[in-house]
């Protein structure tokens, strides 16, 4: 909690204002039925017009203060609580920014988003509503305890059971809703995880005819997620009407003793009227007390899914500046006895690897699926961090480096590849301070200017999230292009070419040997035909390397590659 008050800081004297005003408002709710009670018992009796003007215009004065106060307040503590919000979503997104993949899987997506979201929103209704009523529920609750004890002491037991029920039924309330809310964040995180799983599938979806299926997973998600909302609401509905109940039967009660008390000259007309109006300030006190407590569980909940984020360190991070090295950028990338095991899994995904891969070569992976390929080019740029071994670029273990140098040396194609909103030119240049020439140098040697050049708008093309205007074949070629700026030293293409036909396949190879020449290229693929002509080919079979070596010295030697390869190529291609 303490980390989240810590954005309230710079917004402190805002704070101050807002709770005076809110003071000065119950302070005014106060004494006006004193007031009442001065015009009944003194100005009404004696007939005394100029005192009762004069009390009542004091009291106009007196409320319209008050609404002043209330509307200042209002309008300062939605401007407090809005910034808050703006402020801690951006802490929260650029937390979740620093996390490694390792987070990513632990929290997931779809929960990371709700957290970013809605939990953000129902802590920001939470201290809306606090700094407005912070001040004036607790004041109006004492102080009109302390009024009406003063007005009518031979009915405050009165008052003093009716508050005690009120307080019974919230704190009933309170136990029974906190473990309901917190499964309700859990059932949005799953709802949202099946919204954003259909949407990014549909395609798949369509393809197969599995609306009925995957209708029947959201509305189960749906309905668990309305069936705890309603049961929360028919807890949360009963909740208003048992206050009033209490305020009804409180305010009967007194009507009826105070009348009694009346005709007995034991308590004045205007001392009755003050006591019922003090009555009401206390039971409307605890009415917003009790919309209050209606979102400090749901508050608490999302505050503790907040914290969750804020105090988790990523497993990657940068060594103390002092043990940051900088080496010379030649491009040498050294595996040395690395094994790898995924979070909570038994076996390790890569076991025991070492291999160097030189600038000027080409290292090409290559092994069946679930081999590890990707896997062990996701941990050059630092995805993941190995669990043995020790991962070097340029002699140096990559954890000597700062992540933005390391990654700022590696031209880096995903197996999966992802465009980003708005248009051709942004997705290749990526934020990184570029000239014209090498946005087009880029674009040519990947073969997307075949395309962008058939765009009517070139470059500025506009491209939807995700990339979902383009084909995965022009997708793949942008996304290359974005590798290819800067000139790194480093190239890792993981299955870069697989939606590439055979002849785009080769132009492309035939245009990127030149730029890469000085360069580390590391190529995963399926295709034997891709890297026949590699430098080296390491050859994976359930995370070991079972073959090092070129194309025929891998044919005579290692089974598992002769076996790939024989599946790919005739006969006369193999020999």
């Amino acid at each position: 909690m303490g980390k989240i008050l810590a954005f309230l800081k710079k917004d402190l004297w805002k704070i101050i204002i807002i709770l005076s005003l809110t003071f000065i408002q119950a302070m005014a709710n106060l004494f006006l039925p004193s007031f009442m009670s001065d015009i009944v018992n003194l100005g009404i009796p004696n007939g005394d017009t100029a005192y009762i003007l004069e009390i009542g215009g004091f009291m106009l004065v007196i409320a319209f203060g008050g609404i002043i106060c209330q509307i200042f307040a209002r309008f300062m503590s939605s401007k407090v609580s809005a910034g808050f919000s703006m402020d801690l979503r951006n802490t929260v997104f650029t937390k979740v920014e620093s996390f490694s993949l390792t987070e990513f899987d632990k929290f997931s997506t779809a929960s990371l988003i709700t957290r970013c979201t809605n939990d953000i929103t129902q802590i920001q209704h939470f201290l809306d509503m606090t700094l407005r009523m912070a001040i004036t529920a607790p004041m109006m609750a004492i102080g009109g305890i302390i009024m009406a004890i003063r007005y009518g002491q031979s009915l405050s037991l009165i008052l003093i059971v009716s508050c005690t029920a009120i307080i019974a039924v919230m704190a009933v309330n309170f136990s029974i809703t906190v473990p309901k809310f917190k499964m309700m964040q859990t059932n949005v995180d799953k709802l949202n995880l099946i919204t954003r799983e259909n949407l990014s599938g549909i395609r798949v979806i369509r393809a197969f005819n599995a609306q009925a299926t995957q209708d029947k997973k959201f509305d189960k998600a749906n309905q668990d997620l309305t069936r705890l909302h309603l049961i929360i609401g028919r807890i949360m509905a009963a909740l208003q009407p048992l206050t009033m109940l209490i305020m009804n039967i409180t305010t009967v009660i007194v009507l009826w003793l105070g009348s009694r008390l009346v005709q007995s000259y034991t308590i004045q007309v205007g001392d009755l009227m003050a006591f019922i109006q003090y009555v009401m300030q206390i039971m409307f006190s605890f009415q917003m007390l009790s919309m209050t407590f209606m979102i400090i569980p749901r508050a608490m909940v999302s505050v503790k899914r907040i914290n969750e984020i804020l105090d988790t360190d990523p497993v990657i991070k940068d060594n103390n500046e002092e043990d940051i090295k900088t080496p010379d950028n030649t491009g040498k990338v050294e595996f040395r006895n690395v094994t790898f095991y995924y979070p909570n899994a038994i076996e390790p995904a890569l076991k025991n690897i070492s291999f160097v891969s030189k600038p000027g070569q080409v290292t090409a992976i290559i092994g069946s699926t679930g081999s590890g390929k990707s896997t062990l080019v996701n941990l050059i740029p630092r995805l993941y961090d190995v669990s043995e071994g020790e991962v070097l670029v340029d002699d140096v273990n990559i954890k000597n480096f700062s992540q933005h140098e390391l990654r700022n040396r590696i031209g880096y194609v995903p197996q999966k590849n992802m465009l980003f909103a708005g248009d051709i030119e942004s997705n290749i240049v990526f934020d990184r301070e570029v000239i014209e020439s090498e946005i087009t140098e880029s674009a040519e040697i990947s073969q997307a200017m075949e395309f962008i050049n058939e765009k009517e708008q070139g470059f500025q093309h506009p491209i939807a999230q995700a990339g979902s205007n383009v084909s995965g074949g022009q997708k793949q070629r942008l996304a290359i292009a974005r590798a290819l700026i800067n000139s790194p030293k480093i190239y890792i293409f993981d299955d870069s070419f697989s939606s590439l036909d055979f002849k785009t396949e080769s132009k492309l190879r035939n245009a990127l040997e030149p730029k890469v020449k000085n360069s580390t290229v590391i190529l995963v693929t399926q295709r034997v035909s891709t890297i026949m002509d590699a430098d080296q080919i390491i050859v994976l079979d359930s995370g070991n390397i079972v073959g090092v070596g070129t194309h025929k010295y891998l044919m005579k030697n290692s089974s598992v590659y002769y076996e790939i390869a024989s599946s790919q190529l005739t006969k006369e291609e193999l020999s």
